[in-house]
């Protein structure tokens, strides 16, 4: 009897397959990378500071490499973002989520510590979020 429940479950479980196949309808894992945002930026080297600007839609998120030459050694948020959130990634980079339904300007601030070719030291990079 439990060879027929099998055999019965069997062929719903393969049509649920090919239904969900031909939908084209995925996984909740299978999310999308977030972008590297569209970035305009002052480079400086180790210990002096430096300023960006990058634009964002309205309620999307995008990625910020520090980018500084060099190594990062350790970073962190030294100003949060009115109008978004802003997270750490890791040492090199974060990530703005702009506030959803808002259009206008946002200012945070990153804080880097590293090494590079020709300097070390920490440095603070002042970015200017457009948000359209």
């Amino acid at each position: 009897m439990k060879t027929s429940i099998v055999t019965t479950r069997a062929p719903a479980v393969a049509a649920l397959a090919i239904i969900l196949a031909a939908s084209g309808a995925r996984p909740a894992s299978s999310a999308q990378p977030v972008p590297e945002c569209s970035m305009s930026v002052t480079l400086a080297d180790w210990g002096e500071n430096s300023s960006g600007d990058i634009d964002v839609a309205s309620g999307e998120s995008c990625q910020i490499p520090v980018g500084i030459r060099g190594t990062v050694t350790d970073s962190s948020i030294s100003q949060k973002p009115a109008y978004g959130k802003l997270k750490k990634i890791n040492a090199s980079t974060f990530e703005y989520r702009a506030k959803a339904k808002y259009k206008g300007n946002d200012t945070f601030a990153i804080k880097a510590t590293g090494q590079g070719p020709k300097a070390s030291g920490t440095s603070v990079i002042t970015v200017r979020a457009t948000i359209k």
